[in-house]
C-alpha cells in the first residue's frame, strides 16, 4: 500500500518495525520469552524487559537454561530461509592476486569512569585520603560478609518511537554596526535638549530685524537728498531696533546664565581647576606622588603667588617652633627604644591648606566631624561661645574636591555649638545651637531650611547644647541588631535622647545634679560650712560613650566632675572623677586601651584617668592657658592632640609624659578652638577663631612601640 499526494510524491508511511526474514517469528503475546532466544529479536524490535545480573556465574547459567526451556516450546517450528546465490569462479579468478587488510576496529567504551587526582598539599586531601582508606577496607570485608547479599533484578526499558516533522526554514542573518560615544551621548540627551522660548523668541526678532534692516538702509539713502525730516526719522527706527535687539540678547545671556546645564558645568570645570591648583598639596594629603607638568615651564601669577606665600608662611612657622619649642626625650623612653637623641627624628607639622571663605569669617569654628560613610566630606560649624558674641551660625560641608568654597551652606538662626553626621542614614547631620534648639539637615538637598527641628518639642533643652552626638545601641531581647540613637548634653544639666519620627522629640537618659564637696576644717577644727546652691543641676559640658559598650558613658561637668554613667540608671551615678578645678570641656576614651580615657579643663590641664580608680594617673600641663579640645590619634594608643588658646599640641607618650613633641602656633589675632584627627592619612585639623580650618600633615610620626600596650 503506498500514499501519493497532490504533486505525486510518495508519503507513504515508514514501518516502525522490519522484519528479519532468517530470523523466527515468533508468537504474539510471548514479550518475555522472545527477549531471551538467541536471534529471535530483529533489530527494530525493543524487549520491556532486561535482565540485569549481580550474582556468581553459576547462578546466571541456571537462570539462562531455564529462560531457554520456557521460550523454545512457545516458538513456532516453522522458519524462513533466505536461499544465498553462490557466485562461480573461473580459472583466471582462481589465480589472481587479492590483497586482505587486517585493521582494528573502534574502541568501544561501555563504562567509562574517569578518576579524580586531588594533590596531597590541598586542603582536602585529608579527606579524600580518607575516603580511599574505607572503599579499600570495604573491598577486603566483603568476601565471605553477611552484609552482603547478590540478587538479580530486572528492570523496565521504556518503549523508544521516532518521529519526523516539518518545519520552517531557518535562516541566519550577521550584521555590523559602528556606534562612537558622541554619537550615545547626543542620542540619549536629544531629548533634553529644547531650546528655551526667549533664545527661539530673540532669534527669531534678530533674523526679522536683519531682514528689515537693508531696506531701510537704502531709505535712508534716497531721502538724504530729498528731505532731512525723512532722514531723521529713519535713524530713530533703527536705534529703536537695535536697542530692542540688545535687550533681547542680554535677557538670553541670562537664561543661559541661570540654566541648571551651565551650572553643572560650572561646578565641574570649579573642581577641575582646584584640582590642578592644589595637586601637591592634595597628594601629600593622601601621602601620593606630587605630579608634574612637563610642558608647563612656567608658573601662572596666581599659582605663583600662592606658592610664595605658602612657602613664606612655613618659613616663618618653622623659625617660631625652632625658637619657642624643645624637644624633651627621657632617658628611660631613649633605653627601651635603644636609640640615641641623634637617630630619633623629631615630628615635623607641615600646614598644607585651609578651610575658609568670606561667609567663614568672623566666625569661630565651634565643632567639626567627619562623615561616617565619605572620608573625604568634613562638617564645620560656626559658632560663638560667650552670651555677648552670639550672632547667627553656619554649617558647612566642605570637601576635598574643592577648598576654597564649601559643597553645603546650612544657614542658622542662632550660633552653632556642636554637629555629628549619622551612620546609619550617611545623609543626616544633626546640628545643636546656642539657644538649645537640634536641628536635622539632609546634605543630599540643596535646600537651606532643615529637615527636622526641635521648635515644637515641649521638652527641649533650654540652654546651649555643648555636645551632640550618634550613638548605636543594641536592641535587647525586643530585636535583634543596633539601633542609632542621637544623645545630646546641655547646659541646663540634662543628657536626653532624641526620637527621630514625624518630629523630633526627647527623652531624659540623666539630670545631673551637683554634688557636695569635701569639708574642709579650719585653723581653729571647726569644719567650714557648705555654701547654699542656686541650682540643684550642674551643667553638662561634654560627652563620651565607651568604645565597646555603649550603655556606659562619661559626662563632664561645669564644677570640673566627671561622672561616669548607665543608660539603665538615670537616677545615680556609677562613678564620680574628682580632679579638675574647672568646667571640663571634652572628654575621650582611648579606641584601643579601653580603660584608659583623658579629660580637659579651663584649669589648664589634662588628666589620664582609669575607669577602675578614682585617682588621676598623669596629669600633662605645657603652657598656662585653657585646653578647649584633645582627641585620640586613629593610629596609636599613646599620641593624642590637644588645643590651647594659642596652639596646637601633639602628645607622644612613649617618647615624652612631661613635654609634646611638636606644637603648631596660632596666627596673630586668632585662638585655636577645635582639632580633628583625619582618619586615612597622617592629617591635623585645627579650627580658630577666625573661621579658618588649617589642615596640617604630621611628618616622621611615630608609630606604636611593638612591645607595649
Amino acid at each position: 500500500l503506498q500514499v501519493f499526494d497532490d504533486e505525486g510524491k510518495d508519503v507513504t508511511p515508514r514501518p516502525l518495525f522490519h522484519s528479519d526474514p532468517t530470523a523466527a517469528v515468533p508468537r504474539q503475546g510471548k514479550l518475555l520469552a522472545s527477549s531471551s532466544y538467541f536471534g529471535a529479536t530483529g533489530s527494530g524490535f525493543l524487549s520491556p524487559f532486561s535482565t540485569h545480573q549481580t550474582s556468581g556465574v553459576n547462578a546466571g547459567l541456571g537462570l539462562l537454561s531455564r529462560f531457554r526451556l520456557l521460550t523454545s516450546s512457545n516458538f513456532s517450528d516453522v522458519q524462513v530461509r533466505r536461499e544465498e546465490i553462490k557466485e562461480e569462479l573461473t580459472k583466471e579468478d582462481l589465480g589472481r592476486r587479492k590483497d586482505i587488510y587486517l585493521t582494528e576496529t573502534e574502541t568501544i567504551w561501555i563504562l567509562a569512569m574517569p578518576p579524580s587526582v586531588v594533590s596531597v598539599e590541598s586542603e582536602d586531601a585529608g579527606r579524600v585520603q580518607e575516603r580511599n582508606r574505607i572503599y579499600v577496607d570495604i573491598c577486603k570485608n566483603r568476601p565471605g560478609n553477611d552484609h552482603f547479599v547478590e540478587k538479580t533484578m530486572q528492570t523496565i526499558n521504556g518503549a523508544v518511537k521516532n518521529k519526523e516533522v516539518q518545519c520552517d526554514k531557518i535562516t541566519m542573518e550577521d550584521k555590523g554596526l559602528m556606534a562612537t560615544s558622541w554619537d550615545l551621548y547626543d542620542s540619549f540627551n536629544l531629548s533634553e535638549i529644547k531650546p528655551t522660548p526667549k533664545a527661539e523668541g530673540s532669534r527669531a526678532t534678530t533674523g526679522k530685524s536683519r531682514k528689515s534692516h537693508t531696506p531701510k538702509n537704502h531709505d535712508q539713502t534716497t531721502s538724504v537728498s530729498s528731505d532731512r525730516d525723512s532722514t531723521t526719522s529713519t535713524t530713530i527706527a533703527e536705534d529703536a531696533v537695535l536697542v530692542r535687539i540688545q535687550e533681547e540678547e542680554e535677557c538670553h545671556s541670562e537664561a543661559i546664565l541661570t540654566s541648571e546645564n551651565f551650572q553643572q558645568d560650572l561646578f565641574f570645570m570649579e573642581r577641575i581647576l582646584m584640582e590642578n591648583i592644589f595637586q601637591p598639596k592634595l597628594a601629600a594629603y593622601r601621602q601620593l606622588p606630587v605630579l608634574t607638568d612637563p610642558g608647563v615651564t612656567t608658573d601662572t601669577s596666581a599659582t605663583a603667588v600662592a606658592r610664595k606665600e605658602a612657602k613664606h608662611g612655613e618659613h616663618d612657622k618653622e623659625k617660631k617652633k625652632e625658637e619657642q619649642k624643645e624637644v624633651f626625650i627621657e632617658p628611660s623612653v631613649l633605653s627601651d627604644l635603644k636609640k640615641t637623641p641623634e637617630e630619633i627624628v623629631p615630628t615635623r607639622p607641615e600646614w598644607l591648606w585651609s578651610y575658609m571663605c568670606d561667609l567663614t569669617d568672623g566666625h569661630s569654628v565651634s565643632s567639626m566631624a567627619w562623615s561616617k560613610a565619605n572620608p573625604d566630606l568634613l562638617a564645620v560649624g560656626y559658632g560663638a561661645f560667650n552670651f555677648k558674641e552670639q550672632k547667627k551660625g553656619l554649617a558647612c560641608c566642605w570637601s576635598l574636591k574643592n577648598p576654597m568654597w564649601p559643597e553645603r551652606i546650612f544657614r542658622c538662626e542662632h550660633g552653632v555649638t556642636a554637629l555629628d553626621f549619622s551612620t546609619a542614614s550617611p545623609n543626616l547631620l544633626a546640628v545643636g545651637m546656642y539657644n538649645g534648639s537640634v536641628a536635622i539637615y539632609n546634605v543630599r538637598s540643596c535646600k537651606d531650611a532643615a529637615f527636622l527641628d526641635s521648635g515644637e518639642s515641649s521638652n527641649k533643652h533650654t540652654g546651649p547644647v555643648w555636645q551632640l552626638r550618634w550613638v548605636e545601641q543594641d536592641r535587647g531581647a525586643t530585636g535583634d541588631g543596633k539601633k542609632e540613637t542621637l544623645i545630646c548634653i546641655s547646659a541646663d544639666g540634662r543628657i536626653t535622647e532624641w526620637l527621630i519620627q514625624k518630629r523630633l522629640d526627647c527623652t531624659d537618659l540623666m539630670k545631673i545634679k551637683r554634688t557636695e564637696s569635701e569639708k574642709k576644717k579650719l585653723p581653729g577644727g571647726k569644719e567650714r560650712k557648705n555654701e547654699v546652691l542656686i541650682s540643684q543641676q550642674a551643667a553638662g559640658m561634654c560627652f563620651d560613650f565607651h568604645p565597646k559598650d555603649a550603655n556606659f558613658y562619661l559626662a563632664g561637668t561645669e564644677e570640673g566632675h566627671i561622672h561616669k554613667c548607665s543608660c539603665s540608671c538615670s537616677e545615680q551615678f556609677l562613678e564620680t572623677y574628682r580632679g579638675h578645678k574647672g568646667p571640663v570641656y571634652k572628654v575621650a576614651w582611648n579606641p584601643f586601651s579601653t580603660d584608659m580615657f583623658l579629660s580637659c579643663s579651663a584649669d589648664w590641664s589634662i588628666i589620664l584617668w582609669h575607669q577602675d580608680s578614682q585617682t588621676p594617673l598623669l596629669t600633662f600641663t605645657s603652657i598656662p592657658a585653657f585646653v578647649h579640645d584633645i582627641m585620640w590619634s586613629p593610629k596609636s594608643a599613646f599620641i593624642f592632640a590637644a588645643v590651647n588658646e594659642s596652639r596646637v599640641e601633639i602628645w607622644d607618650l612613649s617618647v615624652s609624659i612631661l613635654n609634646p613633641v611638636t606644637s603648631c602656633l596660632a596666627k596673630p589675632g586668632a585662638k585655636f578652638t577645635s582639632v580633628l584627627f583625619a582618619k586615612t592619612t597622617n592629617c591635623l585639623l585645627a579650627g580658630d577663631t577666625q573661621g579658618e580650618v588649617g589642615v596640617f600633615k604630621l611628618h616622621n610620626l611615630p608609630g606604636p612601640p611593638s612591645d607595649k600596650v
